[in-house]
């Protein structure tokens, strides 16, 4: 997890509208220079790598830094090992991984040292995405709501949503993607409602923080929202698929404003095609899942 006080990027900091492909960008398929439906990503500079959840290939596939090709860490015999995977964290502690098994409704746990499966963690759950704080408590979402899970006593609780579908400020609509500041508030990326709602700690109900109403294209609006930043500023980075773009919002904006992409779907440096997920690397620059194009694109900060 990387800590808000790590990122040291000014008030007024901007990113380089053009971006460079640090993993797939070969089309589709399943070479080691391929991703085939690439969902969530994990950046971890310790290791100068990206852990990508590679979903059509079942795997998940670790790109260093600077390499035009990734390695298998996970799914190495395809579906027989790993189904469908989602969304990927590292767990520095026990040197492992925690992997979303969407195909199987399952959390698993995978050796980082001799990468093979270790178990599994949490079962019957149809988790999208992961987060883990720095309690080592692991957060996931599933069709409805968050769950917050403690693996030294086995246990979960609801944290964000309930227990149904809704559009209420107490519900979610198929959240996705996850993020958990250092007050272990949450941020959730409510797609089905078109919006991201922030839970603070033990709150029974959400506040919008990003995205007003129904989708359309307009600044105060999200189209498909998924992958969720949130920076030291608290200002709040949103992977809008519908506008092929990043959005950022200032807290207590009624609106957003494009940061990266948002020319129209497109294959270009400076253009994205579904952005997925998204995430900082202790620089500030941002690592982006471009869906569509099979692609992680990395948009540095502007020092100029």
């Amino acid at each position: 997890m990387l800590f808000l006080d790590q990122l040291g990027f000014p008030i007024n900091a901007t990113w380089k509208q053009n971006g460079t492909t640090v993993a797939g960008g070969h089309g589709t398929g399943n070479e080691l220079n391929q991703l085939d439906n690439p969902h969530g990503i994990y950046v971890d500079d310790d290791e100068e790598a990206t852990y990508i959840a590679d979903m059509q290939n079942n795997r998940i596939v670790q790109w260093k830094f600077n390499t035009t090709s990734g390695e298998i860490i996970a799914g190495e015999n395809g579906s027989d090992e790993l189904f469908g995977p989602t969304d990927v964290t590292v767990d520095k502690k026990n040197d492992s991984l925690i992997i979303c098994e969407h195909g199987r409704s399952q959390v698993v746990r995978w050796s980082l040292r001799n990468r093979r499966k270790q178990g599994i963690i949490i079962q019957d759950i149809s988790c999208f995405s992961l987060v883990m704080n720095d309690n080592g408590d692991l957060y996931v979402s599933t069709y409805n709501n968050v769950r917050r899970w403690r693996e030294r006593d086995a246990s979960w609780i609801i944290v964000a949503g309930g227990d149904k579908l809704g559009s209420t400020y107490g519900l979610l609509h198929n959240p996705e993607f996850i993020f958990v500041d250092q007050t272990y508030s949450i941020y959730v990326s409510n797609t089905g409602n078109q919006r991201v709602m922030k839970w603070t700690k033990d709150a029974k109900v959400g506040d919008i923080v990003a995205g007003r109403s129904i989708h359309r294209t307009d600044l105060n609006q999200l189209y498909n929202p998924s992958g969720v930043l949130v920076d030291h500023f608290n200002r709040i980075y949103v992977a809008d698929r519908g506008s092929h773009g990043i959005m950022r919002w200032i807290s207590g904006a009624t609106e957003g404003e494009i940061t990266i992409g948002g020319k129209g779907e497109g294959a270009d440096a400076d253009q994205l095609n579904v952005p997925y997920d998204i995430s900082f690397d202790r620089y500030g620059n941002i690592y982006v899942v471009d869906q569509w194009n099979n692609r992680v694109q990395k948009f540095e900060l502007d020092s100029s």
